[in-house]
């Protein structure tokens, strides 16, 4: 039988030239492609390094198990790889809970973060379930450089209000429509500003356009080591625009078995705040693969085999 799932993993491998087969050994952050062997999860991802790495992390755990995976993470924003999930072209993806459940539940006003996870458990369609969340957490955060935070006194988005038709605001397309982005800036903040440019999610594009002076505010991650290498100041959030973001893994319900969900729970249950951080700073700073970053971590844990 070993012999036969051997001869199969090649022929895999070799069919779905895009897949990162076995143990990943392809960079993750350049996408697959999706499949649907019988007994094979697919693990997704949103198209940002910190959810590439999560994917990964939970593509190793369940193969130091045994369990076969394929691979199909970077698949684009939360609109994209919820659709991939739901019509089962992914069966895994990780998630962050107040924007998972913002995404089913729009009306929805929590702000701590047990009731929060309590509520999506509830807003979630019966095809999905979310196993138990992170006490890591990674947030949305509005940025401006020191120079821009002297300038102004800023300290709060609420201090934005008198100087926000002058500022430039850029960020994701998926930012401009999220109540953690521009629309609640505007409708809760009451915020009007001069202009808005399309950037990327949280990336490259978005801290050259702060720290050239292109866009004066935009969207981070507050596990990025991009917000403390360059000195850029995160505006407070009384109004909570932003809501408690703890890490999950969401699975297609008829894929979960008491192994995967013993599996994943494990991942969870060790994952803090300041490891993400430390871990999504070896991807940007020290341009680690997340394969190696992920493999690393689960063997620091012992939930590599």
């Amino acid at each position: 039988m070993s012999s036969i799932r051997s001869t199969l993993a090649v022929l895999a491998c070799t069919t779905l030239t895009l897949t990162a087969c076995g143990g990943g050994s392809e960079d993750p952050l350049e996408g697959g492609s999706s499949g649907d062997s019988g007994g094979t999860i697919t693990v997704g991802s949103a198209n940002f390094p910190e959810a590439v790495l999560l994917g990964e992390m939970y593509a190793q755990a369940l193969e130091a198990k045994d369990i076969e995976v394929e691979r199909n993470l970077n698949i684009g924003a939360r609109e994209a790889y919820i659709k991939a999930i739901e019509d089962g072209s992914v069966d895994l993806l990780p998630e962050y809970t107040g924007n998972l459940l913002l995404f089913y539940e729009k009306s929805s006003s929590e702000t701590d973060e047990d009731k929060v996870y309590e509520q999506l458990q509830g807003a979630l369609p019966e095809e999905l379930t979310a196993l138990e969340m992170s006490e890591a957490v990674d947030e949305d955060a509005v940025v401006v450089t020191q120079e821009t935070a002297d300038k102004y006194k800023l300290e709060s988005i609420e201090d934005l209000a008198p100087i926000a038709d002058k500022l430039v605001v850029g960020g994701s397309p998926e930012f401009r429509e999220r109540q953690a982005g521009l629309r609640g800036l505007e409708d809760v903040y009451g915020l009007s500003f001069a202009e808005f440019k399309t950037l990327d999610v949280a990336g490259p594009l978005s801290i050259e356009a702060l720290n050239s002076g292109e866009v004066d505010i935009t969207q981070l991650f507050t596990t990025q080591s991009a917000i403390e290498s360059n000195d850029f100041v995160v505006l407070d959030d009384p109004k909570n625009i932003a809501i408690p973001q703890n890490v999950t893994p969401l699975i297609r319900t008829d894929a979960l078995t008491d192994e995967i969900e013993q599996t994943l729970n494990a991942v969870s249950a060790e994952l803090t705040t300041d490891e993400l951080a430390g871990l999504v700073k070896r991807l940007e700073v020290d341009k680690d693969s997340p394969v190696d970053v992920a493999a690393d971590y689960l063997k620091e844990k012992g939930l590599d085999g």
